[in-house]
This record gives structure tokens, C-alpha cells and sequence, in this order.
């Protein structure tokens, strides 16, 4: 199922289940890295199978290989989503993505004559930056109703458009309102299921 929606934005930060946080932290932390003289931003923009909060009842992940079919289009690197701070992209050699078993890993070959970008190595050398996020449109996702009248999604396929790296892993206005929408219609064709199915009830019992 497509669905039709602007540009969302996903922050993943630090795992939200604290026992994985401490047992896999160093594995999804981002990092800085140097190879000569070429420096590099190096971490998981999107953890598989991990469940984010977007609000009260409303909760999704990102399930392995939704990324698959979006990693050879024209891809930026930015930071805190400023398109005039472009910090690499794929097509220039300058981001590397891939997915592997965990999530979406990605690495950033840092220019050492923007100001910027040597800025935002130092923040995340020191830890004081250490979150990210990714900005894209939902291709196909599932719907899980659950008995406590929660929702979550299971984000299937994407269209990426960037990744950054983010000062704050918070979920954008416009994403929360999106998802509150879903909502509101998932419960809605859900009461029309309902009457549907005690209109043919009724008729059932005046024809018996």
C-alpha cells in the first residue's frame, strides 16, 4: 500500500528499551573516525526493530530491508535537517550508506575547509552531539490495532531524501500530526467495519 505524505522526518537517537541502551550502545553510538588525513561521522541512522514512541498510543518501527530499494537515489547528509548545511552525499563519494543486520549505518567523509562540518566533528567528538535522524516518504507500512486501543506501525519501505545528524531526537510537529491522522482513520474504518457488520446482523434476524 502507498501512502500519500509529505516528507516526514525520524530521529533516532539512543535505543529506547534502557537494558539494550547500556548492552548495545557502543555498537549504535556514533562515532568520529580518522583515516589519514580524511576525518569521518560514522553511525546507525535507523535501528531495525526497534520500537520509537510518537505520542500517547502511537508507537512504529522500521523493519530490515526497508531502505533496500532507495540507497542509489541522490542522497544528502545534513546537519539538523539545514539543507544549506550539506555535509556529504552519496552521488559526490562523500556518504556511504549501507544496511546490514542492525539498521541503517552510515559514514560521512568530513571536508576540512568547511567550517561547519569540522564544527559538527568536534560536537560529536567530544559526545556533546550525538543523535540522528533521517528524512524520507513512507512507500508501504502495516497497521497493528492493538487490544489496548494503541496503534503501531511497522514501516516496510521508504524513499529516503537525507540523513542528518541532530542536536535534539524528537519527533517533528508534522510527523506527530501525520501519525494522528493515520490514526483517526484507522479508527474510523474500523466503526464503519462495525456498522457494516451489525447492518447485516439486523438484516440476517428480519429475514429469519
Amino acid at each position: 500500500m502507498e501512502i500519500q505524505r509529505s516528507q516526514e522526518y525520524r530521529r533516532i537517537g539512543t535505543l529506547p528499551e534502557e537494558a539494550r541502551k547500556k548492552a548495545l550502545g557502543d555498537l549504535f553510538a556514533f562515532r568520529t573516525r580518522e583515516a589519514g588525513e580524511d576525518k569521518f561521522i560514522e553511525g546507525y541512522f535507523a535501528v531495525f526493530n526497534s520500537t520509537y514512541q510518537i505520542a500517547p498510543g502511537m508507537t512504529e518501527s522500521v523493519a530490515p530491508n526497508a531502505f533496500a530499494n532507495t540507497l542509489g537515489g541522490d542522497i544528502r547528509a545534513l546537519i539538523d535537517h539545514e539543507t544549506r548545511l550539506v555535509i556529504g552525499r552519496n552521488t559526490a563519494g562523500t556518504l556511504d550508506l549501507r544496511e546490514d543486520a542492525h539498521g541503517l549505518w552510515g559514514s560521512v567523509r568530513i571536508n576540512p575547509n568547511d567550517s561547519d562540518a569540522m564544527s559538527l566533528y568536534a560536537r560529536v567528538q567530544r559526545g556533546d552531539v550525538d543523535q540522528c535522524s533521517f528524512g524520507f516518504d513512507i512507500i508501504s507500512e502495516d497497521t497493528d490495532i492493538r487490544e489496548d486501543g494503541s496503534v503501531h506501525w511497522t514501516i516496510r519501505e521508504v524513499k529516503l531524501y537525507e540523513v542528518s545528524v541532530v542536536t535534539f531526537p524528537a519527533y517533528e510537529d508534522t510527523s506527530v500530526k501525520a501519525r494522528t491522522r493515520d490514526l483517526e482513520q484507522v479508527r474510523q474504518r474500523e466503526t464503519d467495519a462495525w456498522r457494516e457488520q451489525t447492518r447485516k446482523k439486523l438484516k440476517g434476524a428480519e429475514h429469519a
